[in-house]
């Protein structure tokens, strides 16, 4: 029993760390801020009877980013989404912390935010785990299921191709 209260007094230290993140992912991929809610609390609750059952969970981070990937695919299997495109201008929506950017950067980096919609989805996901919701290539990897090798090079391709349309866009190619 002590134990069971020690996991959760660390999970929900977790949970108060990382949920607005998990939150802005979901948020971000799926358009509907209700839903996103509901897809975060049940990630967090099915992460909490996994470990209540004594299992073990070497990275929590992945682990749950692959739990609400999953309820992602499940949810849009559903129903279909916005662009990002129109939540960009229909909310004014920003995924950058602009005290911390240039205003060059920031440009950039609204432009590129979007341009990401014209991205393959399999483009698009791994560029907002990395730059939008700021985990590693690894913890992408466990949490997509995806070798790391692979996650890198989805990256670096999804950078060249957002660096091309960026191109396109500014010289009217």
């Amino acid at each position: 029993k002590k134990y069971i209260q020690e996991k959760q007094r660390e999970f929900l230290a977790y949970y108060d760390a990382h949920a607005d993140a998990i939150f802005r992912h979901v948020h971000l991929r799926i358009r509907d801020r209700d839903i996103a809610k509901d897809i975060v609390q049940e990630s967090f609750a099915k992460t909490w009877d996994y470990l209540a059952k004594g299992k073990e969970i070497r990275y929590l981070r992945a682990f749950i980013y692959r739990v609400a990937n999953n309820h992602i695919v499940d949810t849009v299997r559903r129903r279909h989404t916005s662009s990002l495109d129109s939540m960009v201008e229909d909310d004014g929506f920003e995924a950058v912390d602009e005290s911390t950017k240039h205003p060059g950067e920031i440009g950039d980096a609204r432009k590129a935010l979007q341009l990401l919609s014209r991205l393959d989805p399999v483009y698009r996901v791994v560029v907002t785990m990395r730059f939008v919701d700021g985990l590693s290539p690894k913890e992408i990897s466990q949490a997509l299921g995806i070798s790391e090798n692979l996650i890198s090079v989805r990256i670096h391709r999804a950078v060249e191709r957002l660096r091309g349309l960026m191109h396109k866009r500014t010289t009217g190619d």
